[in-house]
């Protein structure tokens, strides 16, 4: 059945459901959005599987409606009736000299298809329509990839593949290591993807036919246009929670869907956020890291996780960005300083421009945990002592007296503690807190929770092996290839790495680290999003709370904290001078 259909709307030359057909026959779907002249433009891409005829108002409404109101500059310049979650308007790019291309991914919307996420397949498909794309009569030959999540991680991956006439790739709070950057931290299982798969994906899976949604602009099946039974849906849908509850360790399973970095070699700007914890942060800045391209950038923002993408100063950066190296445009992003950061302050964001990262200039600064004070302290305790805890309570919370001067903490920490459990493993959840000089704790928003913590890490004490090679001090690397179960009551050295994180904290604050062994709750009012299973109480949709891989005959358990003047626990945390 022919599906593709054109017309000229809005200013725009579009074409509705092209076919892109596969080395194995199955044809994708795609709406092309184009200048109305005749000519040969760049190409801007995204592959992914949120359903291209849903309106973001209508997916994700509550998200919209915040955007709306904190951020309008993001809802201006444009009509909206093109917007989707997570990638480019087309009404921002197309005027501006882009073909913007959006496709719907195997098995999602109206592709057909098995749907399984991030795995070879999906790679060698987002290879495939890079170069369809650059092979049209419309078409420079030059594609750039751009959108936010899944549609920034998967262009790591599509990037490794080294397509021909791929450009370059923006990035934008896109994790690259399926394993360490969301979906076990630290060893620990993360429900989300289970949440996600339920409340995101089976929603627009190729199928759902005449129960979903009917695209606002075309009158047609956001996921058709066939409709499927439930149980043709679930057999032709890869169960991802079940695949990483069954595979505890870093297996193939998640190296297949992770990246190579040294083989991303194309122009990357690459977008974090500082409230990502649990999704949207660490890929961005390993990435940027590792990456082998010898031409990329950092920038690092806070606020909400859609809204800065698509603000004045987010379109912006992109547009430097793809009109240099899609456009070869003489605007001066050959000088753009390597990194970009909004420093956070406690009630605004202040640009400024670094050379690289972590900082250079940083002061890594050690600060020991006294069992008696339960201070953080610049001085190593004089006696041998213990801590204990029980993991599913409040944990305990060492802090800083309060700081003689403003200070700046920007870039990642670590935790070095020495431990013993009363049962053969322990799961350490570690938070780095603000408290105000009352003593209250202050948050901020983060990029899904508008009340999250400073920073949060994790590690499961049985998967403490490192990777010597990999490691540094300021962010340890565990290789999670082998569980070594603890010796009840035995002490055992752990490190556990804290997630980077920025904020100018003033003179009579104080930093706090809360250790325990479950998910950190505020206490405060919780907020939700339509998009989310659950509340929010401090940690976003980022829970770790599935019984099966926390039992609690194990989990539900005594920790003790060693405290050694000879091995002192230690946290290392990033001051940053000003610049001389």
């Amino acid at each position: 059945m022919n599906q593709e259909r054109s017309e000229i709307r809005d200013g725009m030359q579009i074409t509705w459901d092209a076919a892109i057909q596969m080395d194995d026959g199955v044809v994708l779907r795609a709406d092309i959005f184009r200048p109305v002249d005749a000519g040969r433009y760049p190409v801007i891409m995204s592959y992914g599987p949120y359903g291209k005829g849903l309106a973001f108002q209508d997916g994700y409404r509550t998200a919209w409606q915040s955007m709306e109101r904190d951020y309008p500059d993001a809802v201006t310049g444009t009509s909206n009736a093109y917007a989707n979650w997570e990638v480019v308007d087309p009404e921002k790019w197309v005027p501006h000299g882009y073909v913007v291309v959006r496709v719907d991914s195997r098995g999602a919307g109206r592709s057909p298809g098995y749907l399984c996420h991030n795995n070879h397949r999906e790679q060698k498909d987002y290879h495939e329509c890079i170069e369809w794309a650059a092979a049209q009569p419309w078409s420079t030959g030059k594609v750039g990839l751009n959108g936010i999540s899944y549609y920034g991680a998967n262009q790591w991956r599509a990037a490794a593949t080294q397509p021909l006439h791929l450009a370059a790739i923006c990035v934008w709070e896109g994790w690259h290591d399926n394993y360490r950057d969301g979906n076990r931290h630290g060893g620990i299982l993360c429900t989300f993807r289970k949440n996600w798969q339920d409340m995101q994906v089976k929603t627009v899976q190729h199928g759902v036919g005449e129960r979903g949604a009917t695209s606002r602009l075309t009158g047609e099946l956001a996921c058709g246009p066939e409709t499927l039974t439930n149980d043709e849906l679930v057999s032709n849908r890869e169960d991802m929670h079940h695949e990483m509850l069954s595979r505890a360790l870093l297996t193939d399973y998640y190296k297949e869907r992770s990246v190579d970095l040294t083989k991303v070699q194309v122009p990357l700007l690459s977008a974090a956020n500082w409230g990502g914890q649990g999704l949207h942060a660490r890929g961005n800045f390993e990435g940027f890291i590792g990456a082998a391209s010898t031409q990329k950038w950092l920038e690092v923002h806070g606020g909400s996780h859609w809204a800065p993408f698509y603000t004045d100063y987010g379109v912006a950066l992109q547009k430097r960005f793809f009109d240099y190296f899609l456009k070869g445009e003489n605007n001066g992003w050959q000088d753009q300083p390597k990194v970009q950061l909004q420093v956070r302050h406690l009630d605004r964001y202040v640009l400024r421009y670094e050379d690289e990262w972590p900082l250079a200039r940083t002061a890594w600064t050690s600060l020991y945990l006294d069992p008696h004070t339960l201070q953080l302290s610049d001085s190593r305790p004089q006696f041998v002592s213990t801590v204990q805890y029980r993991a599913m309570g409040k944990g305990v919370t060492f802090m800083t007296p309060p700081l003689s001067v403003d200070t700046e903490f920007t870039g990642p920490s670590s935790l070095t503690l020495i431990i013993s459990s009363s049962t053969a493993d322990a799961d350490f959840f570690v938070v780095l807190h603000v408290f105000d000089p009352a003593g209250n704790e202050v948050t901020f928003q983060g990029a899904l929770d508008p009340k999250a913590p400073l920073t949060q890490g994790w590690l499961r004490a049985s998967q403490r092996k490192l990777e010597p090679d990999r490691s540094r001090p300021y962010r340890p690397f565990h290789s999670h290839d082998e569980s070594q179960p603890l010796e009840p009551g035995v002490p055992y050295e752990v490190d556990i790495e804290i997630w980077p994180t920025c904020v100018v904290l003033p003179k009579g604050y104080r930093l706090g680290l809360t250790i325990m062994g479950r998910d950190y709750e505020h206490g405060l009012e919780q907020s939700t999003l339509s998009n989310m299973k659950n509340p929010m109480k401090g940690c976003g949709p980022f829970l770790h709370d599935d019984p099966v891989d926390r039992p609690s005959e194990i989990f539900d358990n005594i920790v003790t904290l060693h405290f050694d003047p000879e091995r002192p626990a230690t946290l290392l945390v990033p001051v940053i001078p000003e610049r001389s």
